[in-house]
């Protein structure tokens, strides 16, 4: 039986944790909110001065804050991007990025519809007609003024329209709400921390979490920023409803059942800390939740996920493995058709010759995956048909290394395999794919689906692996292809810094088994090169038995 928080505990845990119970977007609360309408106008470019004041009726087309909708309706969503026009995605241009975001709305959910089209193309029939019945205009890179006349002027009808990096004379509005800023910072960049009146909270809430999510500069978020806006604004979208606050009743839950957890963690300053950072994040911001997490891990955290969670569910979550991109995998090694065991030994990989199996060199998920520092480790356990995988990695700005150990069991098709972990007290499972291996184990490409149920996360990601992390050849046909296959362009890897990883906690349970029937094998070109490589970029760091921990 649970033990009961004491009245005065119950009462300090309360009026801490019922914020983090109640963090929500608009459009999640049980009660829909009636739309709101106000024009702030902001000055200067250093520190702004807002003013609040009614502004225009909403425009019918789109659903005010709240507003429930039926999930199958299709949203149209125009894009219009400056010609020419630079993202800072690599210097990838703003038309491939928003062309490549277009693909994956619809991996979430097929009835996000985007167009995309470029500033020179303002006059075009088609750009009207679309502009004529969209739910919501993005502009993206849009300075030329004839272009940002013509857009204010045919635009005056959709309640919906967010720019970036675009002129400040372009109107901005969430649900009929018009935000303007006249100063040169990117308009969500400065009203994000701003405080509002309590008419217009909602739209504040919506504009820091675009703020926060668009200024890291990745795929994956650009995609969360159009998300956010649809899910409050016209209508719900299933990747993002665990926004929803359930307020008392998962108080009481928490209180009811985990007593002690919370007081452990409130206690505790790492795990206060934890909470404290939590809270500043938006319930569906894997980047902020996750990195917070890791960041002030304690056992006292692991207890209070475990209880309040993974064991009774008191948010009340839920979320599900993707199943898009369909990835595909490797089916042939070494002229021999993938096995069980091939696809394993591939996972296996440099271990033995080295102290890890790959380092990672390029990752694409923002969350999990742009780390510094990071091993893997795959090998067979004791017991007959166990795997295990355990990736190991630092801490962004501090050499903290972090271990798990996660359960790796075959799928149906060889190269597909399930993982499961249990991390900071929630199980997170995954569906991995082996997309491709070269067959002197030069790199190797693993996909990923995966979810955390009980903490209502959904995310896909993929790792390039190389055997001592140095980035393999960019313009390697075979690797483009294979990035093909996962819906990733290469301005989307993140490159992981390998460099001075001293002190990595590595190695296997004793009784661990590596590779049954293929192994890169010791006197590869590929290992040696990559010891000349490791062996001269640090020539210092080589310990007794010639291995090279640091680059």
């Amino acid at each position: 039986m649970a033990t009961a928080l004491p009245a005065t505990a119950a009462a300090a845990a309360a009026s801490y944790l019922l914020q983090l119970s109640r963090r929500h977007l608009p459009g999640t609360s049980p009660v829909p909110s009636p739309p709101r309408t106000a024009t702030f106008r902001c000055h200067g470019s250093s520190s702004a001065v807002c003013s609040c004041s009614p502004g225009p009726p909403p425009a019918g087309r789109s659903g005010g804050v709240g507003q429930e909708i039926s999930p199958e309706g299709t949203v149209r969503v125009v894009a219009v991007v400056g010609e020419g026009s630079i993202s800072p995605i690599k210097d990838t241009p703003w038309e491939e990025v928003m062309r490549h975001t277009v693909d994956r709305l619809k991996w979430v959910d097929e009835g996000l519809e985007m167009l995309v089209f470029t500033d020179n193309l303002i006059e075009h029939d088609d750009l009207k007609k679309e502009l004529s019945r969209c739910d919501m205009l993005v502009n993206v890179g849009i300075t030329n003024q004839d272009a940002v006349q013509w857009l204010t002027n045919n635009s005056k009808d959709i309640s919906n329209v967010i720019c970036f990096q675009s002129s400040s004379s372009l109107v901005n509005k969430l649900g009929g709400t018009h935000v303007q800023y006249t100063g040169e910072q990117d308009m969500f960049g400065k009203l994000a921390s701003i405080g509002k009146p309590s008419g217009v909270k909602e739209s504040a809430e919506v504009l820091k979490t675009i703020s926060n999510a668009w200024g890291r500069h990745n795929s994956d978020d650009i995609r969360f920023c159009l998300l956010v806006v649809v899910n409050a604004y016209i209508r719900p979208v299933a990747m993002l409803k665990n926004l929803r606050a359930k307020g008392f009743s998962t108080l009481s839950c928490m209180i009811k059942n985990c007593g002690p957890q919370i007081l452990n963690c409130l206690f505790d300053p790492n795990c206060r800390k934890a909470l404290q950072c939590l809270n500043s994040c938006s319930p569906t911001d894997q980047v902020c939740n996750y990195r917070c997490i890791a960041s002030y891990e304690s056992p006292y955290l692991e207890a209070f996920s475990l209880c309040v969670l993974q064991k009774n569910n008191c948010l009340d979550l839920n979320a599900e493995i993707p199943s898009k991109p369909n990835v595909t995998p490797l089916t042939m090694f070494r002229e021999q058709k993938l096995s069980h065991e091939i696809a394993e030994d591939l996972f296996v990989g440099w271990l033995d010759s080295m102290e890890w199996s790959w380092r990672v060199a390029a990752g694409q998920n923002p969350a999990y995956d742009q780390f510094p520092c990071q091993y893997q480790l795959f090998y067979r356990g004791k017991a007959k048909g166990s795997f295990w995988y355990e990736p190991v990695k630092t801490l962004e700005g501090k050499l903290v290394w972090r271990r798990r150990r996660y359960r790796v069991r075959r799928a149906s098709t060889p190269g597909t395999f399930y993982f499961s972990v249990l991390d900071n007290g929630v199980v997170s499972k995954e569906f991995w794919t082996i997309v491709d291996v070269v067959e002197d184990f030069s790199w190797g490409l693993f996909h990923y689906h995966g979810a955390a149920q009980a903490a209502g996360l959904s995310y896909t990601g993929a790792v390039l692996v190389t055997p001592d992390g140095s980035y393999p050849d960019v313009e390697d046909p075979r690797l483009a292809s294979a990035l093909e296959k996962c819906g990733i362009k290469k301005w989307e890897l993140y490159t992981v810094d390998n460099c001075s990883c001293v002190g990595a906690p590595l190695g296997t349970p004793e009784g661990s088994k590596l590779h049954l029937q293929i192994s890169p094998g010791k006197e590869t070109d590929v290992l040696a090169s990559g010891h000349e490589l490791l062996k001269s970029c640090s020539p210092d760091l080589e310990d007794s038995v010639g291995r090279y921990p640091d680059c």
